[in-house]
């Protein structure tokens, strides 16, 4: 199944369509919405509890604080919407990404100190939108490195709709015009 991480905070959001106009046609997902989960920072007690815990390969690992690693562990793909912000994405999903990084969950450490991913889903879609110009360096090239070489997710991809905030442009326009060059439409 495919497991869509919902990283927008404003209602109506124009990332969350394109998303939400992708997962239609994807079939059926599971919804993560980053911004309704009592997920918070990593703080010294949690981050050395979660260490010790995964140190010890103890039954633990199959506890809450590691339900979000395992969820994302277990996803066929996985689509990650989360809008351009100050060249990169909101610090949410940051926080996220922190607390799913589990060694003996989402990766382990190769003989040679090498990260091995053991997430299970062939592909990764990471879905923005951005007011201006898009440089993705920042955001969809760290979330493209993370999967490809520390989760073992072999594919990944961006869809993108930009400029859509520059005066004299048609937001509509654009948004429509990426959906139709990706054979997607909205419900």
């Amino acid at each position: 199944m495919t497991l869509y991480i919902n990283c927008c905070p404003r209602i109506n959001s124009r990332t969350d369509r394109l998303a939400r106009a992708l997962l239609k046609k994807l079939g059926e997902y599971e919804e993560l919405r980053l911004y309704d989960e009592p997920i918070r920072a990593m703080i010294k007690d949690k981050k050395l509890y979660r260490k010790d815990t995964v140190a010890n390969i103890c039954s633990e690992l199959d506890g809450e604080i590691f339900r979000y690693s395992h969820q994302f562990a277990a996803a066929d793909r996985i689509v990650i919407a989360a809008p351009y912000w100050d060249l990169s994405f909101p610090a949410q999903l940051k926080i996220y990404i922190e607390n799913i990084y589990a060694t003996g969950i989402v990766t382990r450490y190769g003989a040679d100190g090498r990260p091995e991913g053991m997430c299970r889903a062939e592909e990764l879609i990471y879905v923005t939108t951005s007011g201006g110009p898009f440089d993705g360096r920042f955001g969809y090239g760290y979330v493209k490195a993370l999967a490809e070489d520390y989760f073992g997710i072999p594919a990944t991809r961006l869809l993108l709709a930009e400029g859509l905030d520059i005066q004299g442009n048609d937001p509509e326009a654009i948004l429509q015009k990426v959906m139709a060059e990706n054979g997607l439409t909205e419900a």
